[in-house]
């Protein structure tokens, strides 16, 4: 009971500060993205490279998330990101960018921890798995609407919610049992139904902020979140199988780490700009 209670106050302050900060503005979901990225960087390298990295190494990538992470937010704002860091455009991160690669290769060579090779393919790795789709969590932000960004959220929710709940009363046939022996076909198939009757729901109360999408588009864009939102969970469950760990961390009690959390959101992030911009081009 104690464990419920623990998960279910993680949890809502854990949705508390997501809708918050999508409604908060630009510079306060800025802060969310790096703040995931920040923390989704440092828990995938600890995990991967088994506590075994450098203070060094590890500062140094986390610079280089932030960089890749704020890329994001300023593609479509004119080059700027806003508040006291209205001044800095695309080409200052970028830079930023390109000198954390070229420090992040020289200072392997006066670090040792390990497998040199391995801590730089973790290092690389964690840049794309986590800071590149929060960049482009930015970059969604900045052309969409808030309400566009907080349906995102509420699909996967649902869709895992759904997954849950119809998984467990029916759940049957296995979906992926060498990954996640727990997941079922029917489980999935139950927040896929989720997700496109929220879909349709967000259509058909809200359509002002999904920019013109029909109910078809929308129907897609509830399938797109839910298949990869599945997908984005089992990988992470790979990833964490092939470490040999239950969790990615211990910050959100009664949930692990925050790689647990936003496992599903990213691979959802990329794929919903995929389905964005292939709605975009279909259309002009």
């Amino acid at each position: 009971m104690k464990n419920v209670l623990t998960r279910s106050l993680t949890g809502l302050l854990y949705i508390a500060v997501i809708v918050g900060a999508i409604f908060g503005g630009a510079l306060w979901f800025w802060l969310l993205t790096v703040l995931f990225g920040v923390l989704g960087i440092n828990e995938f390298n600890r995990i991967a490279n088994r506590n075994r990295f450098s203070t060094t190494t590890g500062l140094l990538d986390i610079i280089g998330g932030i960089a890749l992470v704020s890329m994001g937010s300023a593609i479509s704002a004119y080059g700027a990101l806003p508040g006291f860091l209205g001044a800095w455009s695309l080409s200052t991160f970028l830079f930023v960018y390109v000198v954390y690669l070229l420090a992040r290769l020289v200072a392997q060579l006066y670090v040792q921890d390990g497998s040199a090779l391995a801590h730089y393919a973790v290092s690389f790795m964690g840049q794309i798995y986590v800071a590149l789709p929060m960049a482009l969590l930015g970059w969604l932000y900045s052309v969409t609407s808030p309400v566009f960004i907080l349906s995102i959220f509420v699909l996967i929710w649902l869709s895992d919610t759904g997954a849950f709940c119809v998984g467990s009363l029916l759940g049957r046939h296995k979906l992926f049992e060498r990954i996640s022996p727990k997941k079922s076909w029917e489980g999935f198939f139950g927040g896929l139904f989720f997700c496109l009757a929220a879909a349709l729901a967000f259509q058909l109360c809200v359509p002002q902020y999904f920019m013109g999408m029909g109910v078809w588009r929308m129907l897609g864009l509830g399938a797109v979140v839910c298949v990869f939102g599945t997908w984005g969970d089992l990988v992470e469950s790979l990833i964490k199988r092939t470490l040999g760990v239950k969790d990615s961390g211990n910050l959100l009690p009664g949930h692990g780490g925050i790689l647990d959390r936003i496992d599903s959101l990213i691979l959802v992030v990329p794929a919903t700009m995929a389905y964005m911009l292939a709605l975009a081009v279909m259309t002009y």
